[in-house]
């Protein structure tokens, strides 16, 4: 397999260690069909699969992780709830992974700018376009709602717990339990945990995603406006925890309730937003895939995947 081009990892830790300021690295080598919104990708038995917003959640393949080709999208034919929430039968922001044996997929069914959302889970055998059946809500929000159900990611925790985290805007980034046996609500532990917010209105925190790395729990997280082409201020922070519903706080001790994040990526020369992350390991480490609007190309989206090293005080960092 091809691998992203990394640059000395000991020298950008010892940088960062330093609080040196350095230039983020560009994306890693993609081409063909790239143009995307919050995507998220595994690697199957057969080839690596991508699925993104939009048409019944786009779906991209490729064989070697560089060359990616328009397959399809994950659904041939909308459920019969979607409408309820979107009028246009368009899914957001999916979270794919593999779980005993099955991929499952979360995903988001709203519009724009309400929290009149829900989220979906749909299975597969081989994580396939084409190949998914849909399980249905697992959690939705009306206007009445102080969160909003977009922007779901699955964590199975170190004792093999399962939690979503999930949220945009209102009161930030929230988290439920699921039950192993369905991918469903926790049928005794229905608390709503809370793990970040802004203080400042209009509280632009979104798309969590959140990982096991050594002793810590860790929260990516998309600050600040999105979808807005070259006018758009997306960044990644993260903030990190021992227990998976938190407290999460940033380098600087900051707890993520309060407005902290270290910074893991944003604008720079062509790259302009960056956000709607996740993370996916792979034989040759973490790596970040995300979005970003093209300064070179009209703002147009564009996939972007980058490795993560994670420097001596265990902050991930991109290169």
């Amino acid at each position: 397999m091809r691998r992203l081009f990394r640059p000395a990892a000991a020298i950008v830790a010892a940088l960062t260690l330093m609080g040196a300021a350095f230039a983020y690295p560009g994306p890693g080598r993609v081409t063909g069909d790239v143009v995307v919104h919050d995507p998220t990708m595994i690697r199957t038995s057969s080839n690596y699969v991508l699925y993104s917003t939009h048409g019944y959640l786009e779906a991209r393949t490729s064989t070697d992780r560089i060359h990616f080709t328009r397959s399809g999208s994950a659904f041939r034919t909308p459920p019969s709830w979607w409408r309820t929430y979107s009028s246009g039968n368009d899914p957001w922001a999916p979270d794919i992974s593999q779980q005993g044996g099955r991929y499952l997929m979360y995903y988001a069914v709203s519009s724009f700018g309400s929290n009149n959302s829900a989220i979906g889970l749909a299975t597969s055998p081989t994580g396939q376009p084409g190949s998914w059946s849909d399980q249905g809500i697992v959690h939705s929000t009306t206007t009445s709602s102080d969160h909003n159900a977009i922007d779901p990611n699955l964590l199975v925790d170190a004792s093999g717990r399962w939690w979503l985290s999930f949220g945009s805007y209102w009161t930030g980034i929230r988290m439920i339990r699921l039950e192993p046996s369905t991918g469903k609500r926790h049928s005794s532990d229905r608390t709503l945990y809370h793990l970040a917010t802004r203080p400042d209105a209009p509280y632009a925190v979104e798309a969590p995603d959140i990982v096991r790395h050594g002793d810590y729990y860790y929260l990516f997280a998309s600050y600040d406006r999105c979808c807005a082409g070259l006018d758009s201020t997306y960044k990644i922070k993260v903030g990190r925890s021992t227990s998976p519903t938190g407290p999460y706080v940033d380098r600087s001790g900051r707890s993520m309730l309060s407005g902290g994040g270290t910074m893991v990526l944003e604008t720079h020369d062509q790259v302009v937003g960056p956000g709607g992350q996740s993370v996916m390991s792979d034989v040759d480490g973490d790596l970040l895939v995300y979005h970003y609007y093209d300064r070179n190309d009209n703002g147009t989206p564009k996939l972007g995947v980058n490795l993560i090293g994670w420097d001596s005080a265990g902050w991930p960092y991109v290169y």
